[in-house]
């Protein structure tokens, strides 16, 4: 009787192995390789080219040679004699973010029209135009989505912990750079990166898996659009002094642009310095004394905050001197009942409660997402002929669950200040050659431009190579039509210069 039980037990038990690896297997499976080829004709910065996109996957294989992702990319490469044109590789950020706003918004061959004055995008259809913006002219592009985003997917037996973290994401994302290089035989071309927001953070932290000893990898150029490499001076959390600090420019920018501060008073590009030198000289040293502030002195300090952020002093000394960017988008236009945006402060919306510390969601986002989810897709499938049973994942909804920053000390959130500035400065020793364009919207409260001052200008960065723009507009700067133009041309002017 006690055999029976036991061989009923085993029996049984090998049956619900075999299906849990049935389960796995079928989740996992290999997608097999496909590519998706269409001719096209465009007119870039004056000039007529005739170019294939390609969208293709690529699998990625762990040092087992075991297949762990299926990464996908949509490739731009123009028709011309020509031989080792540059090519730049292209991503957002998030973490688990797909490349659909730099795509669609301004690298890419077609865009999609938002409104320019920061007003809602509205709703389908939307207008999908062609893009002259775009640098296509001067380098190939190659649009990378990340695991878990895009069409890209974990496959065989890939987990969380193989692409997921700062180390796992930079070293799958340099995978597919050296995979596709090899695969379209681009190794004596002029390379590039162009990251925006967490990409930039990702595009520092590639650069020794790129310029490693397997692989010799130099990178001509970075574009980091809305910069993220050092998060100590865009993580405002209450006892950050530095954020306090490195937010200042951005609230009086705020607040210039909404009417808080008279315009005919000052214009922006002015403002903006005399807010940069009081952050640095006044504010800092007041925040680092603290409760030893004598009277006299809080209170000048008060009223030049004031000022800068256009809140009231009363509010700014209830605040103690220390107004959190996240309460400040709520404060701002409290009496008016509207909330203003986190990725750009242009944008305002009316939540339903007028009582709350911060926004509810970001206006920006809720604004213009889904115009670029419904164009990139619209596009991918009527003329990009893209057929895939599967769908395009905007933001990865796996990812944020699955992400762990530093898998070394078993913790899934930001147990310190991200940073990978130093990543930065030491490739860029080892690379002399490499220079760095970094783009900056006044009205960016994710990534702050004072903040990306103050990274570049502290981590031993070689600044003769780093070039600094400025526009006004938020984190997606290139939703702003006059910003578009002038970014537009300050990356051509990169590319023409290296």
């Amino acid at each position: 009787m006690k055999k029976a039980i036991l061989l009923l037990i085993l029996a049984t038990a090998s049956v619900g192995q075999i299906s849990a690896e049935e389960k796995n297997k079928a989740a996992k499976q290999i997608p097999q390789l496909q590519r998706f080829d269409s001719e096209h004709n465009g007119v870039f910065d004056g000039k007529k080219l005739s170019y294939t996109a390609t969208v293709s996957n690529i699998s990625l294989k762990n040092a087992e040679g075991e297949v762990f992702a299926d990464a996908v990319t949509t490739a731009y490469i123009v028709k011309e004699k020509r031989k080792n044109r540059p090519v730049t590789f292209v991503f957002n950020g998030g973490p688990g973010s797909s490349s659909v706003w730099l795509h669609m918004g301004i690298l890419g061959p077609k865009r999609v029209i938002v409104p320019s004055d920061a007003e809602d995008a509205g709703n389908a259809p939307y207008e999908i135009v062609d893009n002259p913006h775009s640098p296509l002219e001067l380098t190939d592009l190659v649009f990378i989505d990340p695991i878990g985003t895009g069409y890209s997917v974990l496959a065989g037996k890939g987990e969380a912990k193989d692409v997921w973290g700062m180390k796992e994401d930079a070293r799958s994302v340099s995978q597919i750079v050296h995979e596709w290089i090899r695969k379209n035989n681009r190794w004596n071309s002029a390379k590039y990166i162009a990251g925006e927001s967490f990409g930039t953070t990702r595009a520092a932290a590639m650069l020794p898996f790129l310029n490693s000893r397997a692989d010799r990898t130099r990178i001509n150029g970075l574009i980091m659009i809305s910069q993220a490499l050092d998060y100590t001076g865009s993580s405002p959390h209450a006892d950050n002094l530095v954020a306090y600090v490195t937010y200042l420019p951005t609230m009086a920018a705020t607040a210039w642009y909404h009417g808080k501060i008279d315009k005919e008073s000052t214009t922006l590009e002015a403002l903006m310095q005399q807010a940069r030198t009081f952050a640095s000289d006044e504010y800092l040293p007041a925040l680092f004394k603290g409760s030893s502030l004598v009277k006299a002195e809080y209170d000048q300090i008060a009223r030049k905050l004031a000022y800068f952020t256009g809140l009231k002093e009363s509010y700014i000394k209830t605040a103690n001197l220390r107004v959190q960017a996240g309460r400040f988008l709520k404060e701002l236009l409290r009496d008016e009942g509207m909330s203003v945006g986190r990725l750009d402060s242009r944008y305002k919306t009316d939540e339903v409660d007028d009582t709350g510390l911060n926004p509810r969601y970001d206006a920006g986002s809720a604004a213009i997402s889904g115009a670029y989810a419904s164009a990139l897709n619209h596009y991918l499938t009527n003329q990009l002929k893209v057929s895939w049973d599967r769908p395009y994942r905007i933001s990865g909804p796996d990812v944020g669950p699955g992400w762990v920053y530093y898998r070394e000390l078993n913790k899934g959130g930001e147990p310190m200040y991200v940073n990978t500035a130093p990543d930065l400065a030491l490739e860029m020793r080892k690379n002399p050659a490499m220079k760095v364009l970094v783009t900056n919207g006044y009205y960016d409260f994710a990534t702050p431009f004072f903040d990306a001052e103050y990274t570049f200008n502290r981590h031993g960065i070689d600044m003769s190579r780093v070039t600094m723009t400025y526009y006004e507009g938020g984190h997606m700067m290139y939703v702003h039509q006059p910003s578009l133009e002038k970014m537009a041309e300050d990356i051509r002017a990169f590319y023409k210069a290296n």
